[in-house]
């Protein structure tokens, strides 16, 4: 059951949860000149440094029979069952380790033909990431969490979605900004939730499911990140939606919109602005 638990995460995962955000404070700021700017300051964990190299690893440190009784409760095995499953996992090693090569290079072109089990594969991301306009810090913390600052500023004649990283086409978004006709904007944070309202799974449940498969398989304690912390909209637009929990504040700048992210927070932030 174990080794269906990680196939399931990893691939989850490696379709659109590769980046997941741990304690944060985020802040966009829109203005009806068109300036905008944007800061994220926090962690940021790359699930394929953390949990999924290490998963495919310990999927295949041992064998272990399963046998179920008519209820599909656990039950012991007996010798004979043993035996049998034992013959048919021998018999299909080589299916596994060519399936493991095929994961391996599917993981390698989400995260730009990095090599996950790399140990410098960390320090070539930060670098990436370094050399893109707007990371002020990248440092890697080990375990698949980087510790950044990013901060942004321009006008906003485009759509904007952060993080994108260089090469690296399965980064997932964790704001996205998207202009309207009309002069209104709509701002989503996908990420920045502890999962979601529809029978859909976010990007912590991912991570909260491979640490605890990958931790079951290995015996030890599993290390879980999931968004915590803030983010915060100040704008002089008119606030047409949002889902905040107290609603539009006044600022010296306008108006602010925050949402407190955190384990409890199952809905991702969203709001609409209109600038007339």
């Amino acid at each position: 059951m174990n080794r269906i638990l990680i196939a399931l995460s990893a691939s989850f995962a490696l379709g659109g949860c590769l980046l997941s955000p741990g304690t944060f404070s985020s802040e966009l700021h829109l203005y009806s000149d068109e300036r905008f700017s944007f800061a994220y300051d926090g962690e940021i964990e790359m699930l394929a440094l953390s949990q999924l190299a290490q998963m495919n690893r310990a999927s295949e440190e041992r064998f272990e029979a399963e046998c179920y009784d008519e209820d599909y409760e656990v039950r012991e095995c007996s010798e004979t069952e043993i035996a049998a499953q034992r013959a048919e996992w021998e018999e299909t090693a080589g299916e596994r380790a060519a399936e493991r090569v095929r994961e391996a290079e599917m993981l390698r072109q989400f995260v730009g033909s990095i090599d996950p089990s790399d140990p410098q594969a960390a320090q070539e991301i930060a670098t990436r990431l370094e050399r893109q306009r707007g990371w002020e810090k990248v440092e890697y913390r080990g375990d698949g969490l980087f510790d950044v600052s990013f901060v942004t500023a321009g006008t906003l004649t485009h759509d904007f979605v952060f993080p994108t990283v260089e090469g690296m086409p399965g980064a997932n978004a964790f704001v996205s900004i998207n202009l309207r006709d009309g002069g209104e904007v709509r701002v989503d944070a996908p990420a920045f939730a502890a999962g979601k309202e529809e029978p859909s799974w976010g990007t912590a449940s991912f991570a909260a499911l491979a640490a605890m498969a990958q931790a079951e398989e290995s015996g030890e304690a599993p290390r879980i990140v999931v968004p915590q912390g803030t983010f915060t909209i100040v704008t002089d637009g008119r606030i047409l939606a949002n889902n905040t929990d107290e609603g539009p504040k006044p600022h010296a700048r306008g108006q602010s919109l925050r949402w407190n992210v955190g384990p409890s927070k199952q809905q991702p932030p969203t709001a609409l602005v209109a600038f007339d």
